[in-house]
Order: structure tokens, then sequence, then C-alpha cells
């Protein structure tokens, strides 16, 4: 029960001072209640009965505190302040470096560049828990309203999504707000492209007689890209000590990467597995031809360098030469992948088998070259008809 004695202040008017205690390790709280002039004692004495007893109610309702615990609890709702960072303090602090350790370095710069350029400038200042779904559906239909390209809306989208779920498993936000941001479509007037997936067996030919007239060096690149469907940073960055002279093979155990911040940089293939690739016995031959003109110039471990310098070559080079071929001889849309979508749709309508042509490509799930790189195309669709009649024929004949 509460305490109440009467009192005095300084200038003369009487008050009541109603006392809470609340144990040995709490303080007492107390509170000062003015009874209005002319009241009878009888009055007061009823009405201070009911404002001690709210007065009580408060304190164990925790209504009212002692200016110690008011400090206590201010300094710990600082704490818990400080605790909950901007987008920017958890991209930079946690989210980036855990990508860090899993994605190569070319997604890990890419997934910094969609940050720094439309992420951090619209979201990054917000408190996490403040960002609602609203604003990230915003930012999203911004991006595509300034005419950005689908898949770069697609992957802000991707790491919206990984930053958040990041962010809930940690505790740091009570809820996603990706869980009701839905995945970006194409705008209407961003019409898809429709080029060209694969060369056919006849265009490839072509190709080839056009690789004669030029350089040893790229002659030995583009080759080894259309006989093996290696990847260009695969191919750059072969040794010697990896080409099997005996066995016509090379071995894919490294690729050649180049970011603006790290620079041109060694890695491992895409799914960190060496493996070992046959190749056509002409190409053994160029390169036989192309050691020794560049040991005329430069000795390097690599095959493919720098003009008369033993460097590597830089990985963008081959994508600049085969812009020049393009023009050149009327190649349509000539570059490195598409390459690789050719040995791997060519091979497949040949009747090869896709696990061996997804072990060649250095894939992991054969799904992935199946839903990839492979392309109908006249011939095929004929063969599958074909293949279809003989069998309902031979059902017949059983």
């Amino acid at each position: 029960m509460p305490s109440t004695r009467k009192m005095t202040n300084k200038a003369g008017k009487v008050f009541y001072e109603i006392t809470v205690r609340r144990g040995r390790e709490k303080a007492r709280l107390t509170s000062r209640w003015y009874p209005p002039e002319g009241w009878s004692q009888r009055a007061i004495d009823r009405e201070l009965t009911k404002v001690a007893a709210e007065f009580e109610r408060q304190c164990k309702a925790g209504e009212v505190v002692s200016r110690e615990e008011k400090r206590q609890q201010e300094a710990q709702e600082a704490a818990e302040a400080a605790k909950i960072q901007t987008l920017h303090q958890f991209g930079e602090r946690v989210f980036m470096p855990a990508k860090t350790v899993t994605l190569s370095e070319n997604s890990r710069c890419s997934y910094q560049g969609c940050l720094d350029r439309w992420i951090y400038p619209a979201l990054g200042e917000q408190k996490l828990p403040d960002i609602s779904p609203a604003d990230v559906t915003a930012l999203l239909l911004k991006l595509q309203a300034q005419g950005k390209a689908h898949s770069s809306v697609v992957k802000c989208y991707v790491i919206l999504s990984g930053l958040f779920k990041m962010a809930y498993l940690s505790d740091m936000i009570p809820r996603n707000p990706m869980d009701k941001v839905e995945r970006p479509k194409p705008r209407k007037d961003e019409v898809q492209k429709q080029e060209i997936e694969a060369y056919t067996a006849g265009e490839v030919r072509y190709i080839l007689d056009c690789l004669k007239e030029e350089p040893l060096k790229w002659q030995v690149f583009l080759r080894l890209l259309i006989d093996t469907g290696i990847r260009r940073g695969e191919c750059g960055g072969l040794q010697w000590r990896d080409i099997d002279f005996q066995m016509c093979s090379i071995t894919i155990c490294r690729n050649l990467c180049y970011t603006p911040q790290k620079g041109v940089y060694l890695d491992t293939p895409k799914n960190g597995r060496t493996r070992i690739v046959d190749i056509d016995p002409e190409i053994i031959a160029l390169l036989r031809a192309l050691r020794q003109e560049q040991a005329e110039s430069a000795i390097s471990a690599f095959v493919f360098t720098q003009d008369g310098s033993p460097e590597p070559m830089h990985p963008h080079s081959p994508v600049r030469y085969m812009q020049n071929f393009s023009k050149r001889y009327g190649i349509p849309d000539l570059h490195p992948h598409k390459l690789r979508h050719t040995f791997a749709s060519v091979a497949i309508t040949a009747g090869a088998d896709v696990a061996s042509v997804s072990e060649k490509l250095g894939h992991s799930d054969k799904a992935v070259t199946l839903r990839m790189y492979t392309h109908a195309n006249e011939e095929s669709i004929r063969q599958a008809s074909q293949i279809f009649r003989q069998a309902l024929k031979k059902a017949a004949q059983e």
C-alpha cells in the first residue's frame, strides 16, 4: 500500500507526498498531489486515497520509473537504435563480405556495381526495418521507367532479395519486405531481340575458311572455341603445360578474368572443377606452330599472350577481335559464347549424348546444357519427325 504524508513547499502551499516502495533492490517512487483550495479534510482524504491508488497502479505497470531507471532505459534504447543499421551499412558490413566468400570476383563486382549505382542512392540511408515493399517496388519501377535493361532490373531484385533475406535471418528486421514485392516483368515496349542463338554446321565451315586468312594466334583461339565449346576465359587461361601434344588434349584448370578493381587475374573454372578436353589434331599442329612463333618474341607460360609480351592477353581482347572479324566477313553476331552455343547444338543435333556434351562444356548439371545450349533448327526438326514416324512404322510391323 502507498504511504502519504502532508507537507508544505517553500511557498507555504500544502501538498501530499505519495510514496510507493518496491522492495530493497529498487528505489522507492514518490509523487506530489496538491489539494484544491477550500476542500474539507474529509474530501481531501477521500480524493487522496484515489490518487494514491492510481499512482501505485502506474508504478506496478512500469508507467512510472525513477530518474536512474529512466536514464538506463534511454541508454538501452539508444544502444538498440545503434544496432539498427541502414541498408547501406548492412550491405557493406554484412551482406557483401558474406557474398565475397561465395561469389566469383566478376559476380561480386557486378553486385557491388548495382548496389553503388542504383540501390544505395535510393534506399541506402533508410533504416532496414523502415523499408517497405512499396519502397522497393518504387525503385524497380523507377529503373524500368529510366529504360534500364530488364536483366539489370531483375538483378537489382535478386540482390535486394538476398540482402533482406540475410537481414531477416539475422534478426535485423521483423519481416522481409521482399515477400510482398513481385519479380519485375519486361516492359511492354521492351521487345527481346530475336538473335540467332547458334550457327549451323555450314556456317561454321565458312568461319573456319575465313580464319585461314587471320593471324595464327587468332586461328588457334577461335578454332579451340569452335572445337571444344570452352569458355573465353578458360581458353585465355591456357598454359603450355596444359597441352598434351601426344594425346591431343588440353586440361582446363584456370579461368582468365578481369574486373576494374582487380585488373587481369586468374581464377578457377566456373564450376571449380578441372577437366580434360580432347581437341582436333589439326589444332595440335597449329599449337606447335604458335609455340614456335611465340618463342621468337617472348617466352611465356601462357598460350595466348599480348603481342610481343609474355603477359597473358586481356580477357576482353577476343570480344573486340571477333567484332571486327564479324564485320570483315559478314558473319552475324559473332562472339565467344555463341560459339559455345554452336558446339553444343551441332553436337547434340548430330547425335552426341547430352551427358558427354555437358561434361565437355564443364557444366555441373546436364539440365543446364539442355536448357541453355541446344536450339532447334529445320534439320533437327525434320530429324525428330523422321524418328517419330520410323517408331510408328516399327510398331506396326511388330
